[in-house]
């Protein structure tokens, strides 16, 4: 009765803390992110007695996490004041590799918060029903902020629940509209994998009807990286599902020609859709989201402040942050700490310091080098492993749902070369439940529909 309890608490505690924690724009202020990383602990807490009570161990497939778990560590040592810098001002100076201690002390707990989480999903989802609880929290998640945001947006912009600093620049509860671009992505992805794998009848044609209404939402929202990110998987569901068939087929030998001739229709749907994706965007978005499209190419070079000499475009913080990236090529200069690091080659007058590197690859590099960088490729090929397998297998619910998570992560990484909404508390949290289930997904069995849970 205990381990039931205690199951039942874990796993349904973190699907309303994943609703939870969407709300308050995001969870940006760092008495909501504290709120998050207490509640997982506790979590973890009870998991550990759970543990303890059914003598059980971890999934197997937890072990593809371990990459993370030495990246938190790695954080800690970064944050660790381990070098001595003799001074004559302060005696017995020691200095830490990161240009930010403690910021890099909070990251490494965030970072080991979001780890817990995706072992505690990665345990108790057990059955289809809780695939399937969580799918639907992430869409349902997506849906009420898209919908919000779309009133929001209909009606001038008024400061319902959650008053906006920049009306211009947020969108629902999110202060910067490139934050809810990431959401709707990976909600996107998700209702659009279900539909084409795991929908039935009336099932399907409503996973189509969401999916159309995200993707509404997301160009009214006018996030030009969020709406690249989405043809992007529109193109990638097309090329991995091959809906019909016009490149291989299992069991069927094909000549030159063949291959030629199937690759060229795929080629040809691909450019419909590029096509009709081009005027869809026109159509629903209108000359404001056109114009914001048009601008993207001087966007990366010209982004105001230039008689003040601020530096503050894409191309001029990302040649700093290569600068910083070279002059702490191994060990980076700190998770969390590019605020600060950024500023001595920042080559500017001052007024404007990047707090963020708007592309979280260079990011990534500056703050964890070649180390870093080593651990999140380890972390990637291991969970590379899973996704191949969830790809090919059979199509049903559970395979449909790890399709979906595939090309909402997919979305997201094209995303992150020009912002950085995985920075967003709400954002990772639901970006770890995507992993967890495509991580979950080759080991389970979509018959079962009964709890998967012993009584104590």
């Amino acid at each position: 009765m205990l381990h039931r309890t205690i199951d039942r608490v874990i796993f349904y505690g973190f699907l309303a803390l994943v609703a939870v924690i969407a709300i308050p724009y995001g969870s940006v202020q760092p008495w909501w992110t504290a709120v998050f990383e207490c509640v997982v602990f506790g979590l973890g807490l009870a998991a550990v007695v759970d543990l303890w009570i059914t003598r059980e161990r971890l999934p197997i497939n937890a072990g593809v996490g371990l990459p993370l778990v030495i990246l938190v560590l790695f954080l800690w040592v970064q944050s660790l004041p381990l070098f001595a810098f003799p001074s004559a001002v302060i005696p017995d100076l020691r200095e830490s590799i990161s240009a930010d201690p403690f910021t890099t002390q909070q990251l490494a707990i965030k970072l080991l918060a979001l780890v817990i989480a995706g072992v505690l999903v990665l345990r108790y989802t057990n059955t289809d029903s809780r695939v399937r609880s969580i799918a639907y929290v992430v869409i349902g998640i997506a849906m009420a902020s898209a919908v919000l945001g779309l009133l929001r947006h209909g009606s001038g912009g008024p400061e319902w629940f959650f008053p906006l600093p920049k009306d211009n620049r947020g969108f629902a509860q999110f202060v910067n509209r490139n934050h809810f671009g990431y959401l709707v992505e990976m909600a996107l992805g998700l209702a659009a994998g279900l539909a084409i794998r795991g929908g039935r009848g009336y099932q399907r044609w409503l996973l189509v009807v969401i999916s159309a209404f995200l993707w509404f939402s997301l160009i009214v929202a006018n996030s030009r990286g969020a709406i690249f990110a989405s043809l992007c998987q529109l193109l990638f569901l097309v090329i991995v599902v091959d809906p019909f068939h016009v490149t291989f087929r299992s069991g069927v030998s094909r000549s030159g020609r063949s291959v030629v001739k199937a690759f060229a229709v795929q080629g040809v749907l691909i450019v419909a859709l590029i096509s009709a994706f081009a005027y869809g965007v026109r159509w629903v978005g209108g000359e404001a989201v056109v114009t914001n499209l048009e601008y993207t190419a001087s966007g990366f070079s010209e982004q105001g402040g230039h008689e003040r000499r601020e530096n503050v475009s894409r191309r001029d913080i990302w040649g700093a942050t290569w600068n910083l990236i070279k002059a702490h090529p191994v060990v980076g200069s700190g998770f969390g700490a590019y605020w600060i690091a950024i500023t001595r080659y920042h080559d500017a007058s001052g007024n404007s310091t990047p707090q963020e590197a708007h592309n979280d690859y260079l990011e990534f590099l500056a703050g964890g080098g070649l180390i870093g960088v080593a651990l999140c490729v380890w972390f990637a090929l291991r969970f590379g492993s899973q996704a191949i397998k969830v790809l090919r297998r059979r199509s049903n619910w559970i395979s449909g749902a790890a399709l979906g998570a595939v090309v909402g992560l997919f979305g997201v990484m094209v995303h992150n070369a020009v912002d950085f909404g995985l920075h967003i508390t709400a954002n990772a949290v639901i970006f770890t439940a995507l992993i967890t289930i495509v991580i979950a997904a080759p080991n389970m069995d979509d018959s079962s529909t009964t709890m998967a849970v012993a009584e104590s």
